[in-house]
């Protein structure tokens, strides 16, 4: 009984390996909780009860309203400047109501007001400048052309995204590289116990064949 335990011993080698094996699963399934929880759910909440239409610009208008963001000139330099307010209100395929178009989900969540919010400049003026420069864009270039953009019903009835900030893509690799490192953590356990297990009886037939 002795010499079989003393047999299934594992080096430091194997180890370290089993740690690491153990390491990347508890670190797999850690990151798919984490993400679950912190990211993977809201994102599918956003999704849920959304879809794809099509859009068509009913009306393009700066608001006299001027909202503050943050800009940085340096490690240690921050300093809030302004910026005017464009809103672009669209009709989609789906609905005859008027509904505000935003960039993506996140800037509907910084500022659901404005369809649109410039990189912040220092100057309040050139932040204007950026603001009617993608009103000119809307009105001239855009114009009464239909064109992609996406809804959720449940969220924000009237409010259309141009862009999904979590798409498939970035779901799936959401998922993907946890259940990879997981994965990867459950063969290295299992190629180390299965080369232990095959160097024990190597030994034992090795020590029958001397007897």
């Amino acid at each position: 009984m002795a010499r079989s335990r003393a047999a299934y011993e594992y080096t430091e080698a194997e180890d370290k390996s089993m740690r690491l094996g153990f390491l990347l699963i508890a670190a797999g399934l850690l990151s798919l909780l984490g993400l679950g929880c912190c990211w993977l759910r809201p994102a599918l909440q956003e999704r849920g009860g959304g879809g794809s239409a099509n859009c068509t610009v009913l009306a393009v208008r700066q608001l006299g309203e001027r909202f503050a963001c943050t800009f940085s000139c340096g490690a240690a330099c921050r300093g809030t400047a302004r910026y005017p307010c464009l809103q672009v209100l669209v009709r989609t395929s789906r609905s005859s109501s008027p509904a505000l178009l935003h960039e993506d989900e996140r800037q509907l969540r910084t500022n659901p007001k404005c369809s649109y919010i410039p990189p912040c400049a220092r100057d309040d003026q050139e932040n204007s400048e950026n603001v009617t420069y993608k009103q000119k864009y809307w009105k001239e270039k855009v114009g009464s052309q239909p064109f992609t953009c996406y809804f959720n019903q449940h969220l924000r009835p009237d409010d259309v995204m141009l862009k999904r900030t979590h798409d498939e893509t970035v779901l799936l690799h959401c998922f993907l590289w946890p259940l990879v490192t997981f994965l990867v953590g459950v063969l290295i356990v299992v190629l180390t116990i299965c080369a232990k297990s095959l160097a024990v009886r190597a030994e034992a037939i090795k020590k029958k064949k001397h007897l």
